[in-house]
């Protein structure tokens, strides 16, 4: 099958490269492909044909989308909605990824698919706009909300990834504060690429939550990173407040993968152990 797929170089594309080995996979540098130019992705979707658009691109610096609302729109709206116009000209399936921050984190049990998105913050609201667009332009369309994603290239728009980061502070000593008043489901990257592959193999379109199994806080996801390690750094809990970031989060955005579960593909591993998969032979084996 032929799949076009944006953002290849990123830190979910790097892992849908591998889990889509088998297909013919159309990865162009992200500067060919301008996203929000209708008449260039129009034509590229025309002369290439695929069966499949996977879009990972995302203006993702979620602080900076408070004051970037222009750019932030732009980017996970509006080019989104050009992608699912063209995709729709040439009969492709879309992939588009969203986020658990289009909740607002009232809710106290796992938010499902149909449960009303509230979102606290330009990067949610924008994301959101996004959803909706695919919806009115295009009915093949798989929308995946997804949530705390890493990965093994890293999130270069962000500066790597929260486990990099965990391990690259502890390794410069230094003291680290990690707030505790967030709950939500890590979810790595290589999990949600083999979920992705297995549900382009359907007709099976519409919205659909996937993350890791299980739940945590910010500062319980780091603290299980360095007791897989062996690590122990100047670790303490803090507050959404007292860390004073420019975008307000949910407290609460564990997400349920309902759509999975009633087409018996919600096989994705628990956090715990997908993180202890991608850390791999540095976890330390005392006494091995």
């Amino acid at each position: 099958m032929k799949i076009l797929l944006i953002g290849a170089s990123g830190q979910l594309g790097a892992d849908l490269v591998k889990a889509l080995a088998g297909h013919q996979l159309l990865a162009p540098p992200r500067r060919s492909l301008d996203l929000v130019r209708f008449d260039r992705v129009r034509r590229f979707l025309r002369s290439e044909r695929p069966r499949v658009v996977i879009n990972t691109a995302a203006f993702h610096r979620v602080d900076d989308c408070e004051s970037q609302v222009s750019t932030a729109l732009q980017v996970n709206g509006e080019a989104v909605h050009n992608l699912a116009l063209a995709a729709r000209e040439v009969e492709a399936a879309l992939v588009h990824y969203s986020t658990d921050y289009v909740f607002d984190g009232a809710a106290r049990r796992p938010y499902g698919e149909d449960d009303l998105a509230r979102p606290l913050n330009v990067y949610g609201v924008s994301k959101l706009a996004g959803e909706h667009l695919v919806e009115s332009a295009w009915e093949k369309h798989f929308l995946i909300r997804t949530c705390g994603l890493y990965g093994r290239a890293g999130s270069r728009g962000k500066g790597g990834n929260f486990v990099e980061t965990m391990i690259r502070k502890a390794a410069g000593k230094e003291s680290i504060r990690v707030v505790d008043d967030q709950r939500l489901t890590p979810t790595s990257t290589r999990e949600l690429a083999r979920a992705t592959a297995a549900l382009i193999g359907t007709s099976h379109y519409g919205l659909f939550h996937v993350t890791s199994k299980g739940n945590c806080t910010w500062y319980e996801f780091a603290g299980e990173i360095f007791r897989l390690l062996g690590l122990e750094p100047d670790l303490t809990p803090t507050t959404s407040d007292a860390f004073a970031a420019a975008a307000r989060r949910p407290s609460y955005s564990v997400l349920a993968n309902h759509h999975l579960e009633e087409l018996g593909m919600d096989d994705l591993k628990h956090w715990r152990d997908a993180l202890r998969e991608y850390l791999g032979d540095r976890i330390r084996h005392p006494g091995a």
